[in-house]
């Protein structure tokens, strides 16, 4: 099987609903590296941002039936990031804060593509579990959560109220670690239980991530904490890992063509986004685990490669 293999999404689309951020990215992007008191010369822009905002545009895109769960200030850039987002096909339930401005998230890109991220979250740390409604999860097939969505209140009690709906509703659940600093900001045992605190059944994260989660090298351990565990390994692939009947574990690499980058920004989250659309058409066109995790894969691979793709147009001319 090769990188070129094509996934479908199927004829009915999935319901899929992801709960998290939509804020306003500022990217920086500097020629050559910052000096401290004076200016160098570079691009700035301003987009829309959020790990959860972007995954549900990508899920959108790649034909699933996809609503986006989140908080935004009463302010021209909530109504402009909800039309925006909407534009995408994404039905999006916004709960409009008070008092609050939608948040921002500075991002300083380096000329390698690297990032480092500077968050104000504001108004999306504010959505409550009363803001939520049951019709919302009928008919769910997955919900998605990044980790940022388990840290801070009321947010955090808003996503967990999300996945018991949503499994109660017959959904998998999906969550992806999102950041190494932000992951482990309260130790490693808060990280877990903020992990176990959702029961995942899929789980995202990078090298780093899986490496500093686990405290130790090798991915096998995440299966501890979730059945499908797809370790995203940046220009070099992914690895993922599935347990199967009785004690034996899944493992493969898929590796892909390599894209340069001007800002890897959302490119995990596209991953993500393509990795479950392929899931789902995998399996209701009757594939085999194996082959139908090895299909995600590819997909969302390809769904990066466009992100990537994306972000050059979308950032303005150097």
């Amino acid at each position: 099987m090769t990188a070129s293999t094509h996934v479908s999404a199927p004829a009915v689309r999935p319901r899929v609903l992801v709960l998290g951020d939509l804020v306003l990215d500022v990217v920086l992007a500097p020629e050559r590296p910052i000096e401290t008191g004076t200016d160098v010369p570079g691009t700035v822009g301003i987009r829309q941002g959020g790990s959860a905002a972007n995954t549900a545009r990508w899920l959108a895109r790649l034909g699933a039936d996809t609503q986006l769960v989140c908080a935004v200030g009463r302010d021209g850039a909530g109504r402009s990031l909800v039309d925006q987002l909407g534009r995408d096909g994404v039905r999006v339930r916004a709960a409009r804060i008070a008092g609050q401005r939608t948040g921002r998230i500075g991002v300083i890109v380096t000329p390698t593509g690297e990032r480092s991220f500077v968050a104000d979250r504001r108004a999306a740390l504010a959505l409550r579990p009363d803001h939520l409604r049951p019709e919302w999860f009928a008919g769910l097939r997955v919900i998605h959560v990044p980790a940022y969505s388990l840290m801070g209140e009321p947010l955090a009690s808003a996503a967990r109220a999300a996945v018991g709906l949503a499994r109660a509703a017959g959904a998998e659940v999906s969550l992806d670690l999102s950041s190494i600093g932000p992951l482990l900001a309260d130790g490693r045992r808060a990280a877990r239980e903020l992990v176990a605190s959702v029961q995942p059944d899929i789980v995202f994260s990078t090298e780093a991530e899986a490496q500093g989660f686990l405290g130790r090298t090798g991915a096998d351990g995440m299966l501890e904490h979730a059945s499908i565990a797809v370790i995203k390994q940046g220009s070099r692939g992914a690895r993922v890992l599935a347990r199967e009947a009785g004690d034996a574990v899944l493992r493969f690499d898929v590796a892909t063509a390599q894209v340069t980058a001007a800002d890897t920004t959302g490119a995990g989250d596209a991953f993500s986004a393509g990795f479950l659309v392929g899931l789902l058409a995998a399996r209701a066109a009757g594939r085999t685990i194996p082959d139908a995790l090895h299909r995600a894969t590819i997909a969302g691979h390809r769904a990066a490669a466009r992100q990537l793709t994306t972000l050059k147009m979308e950032l303005p001319p150097g």
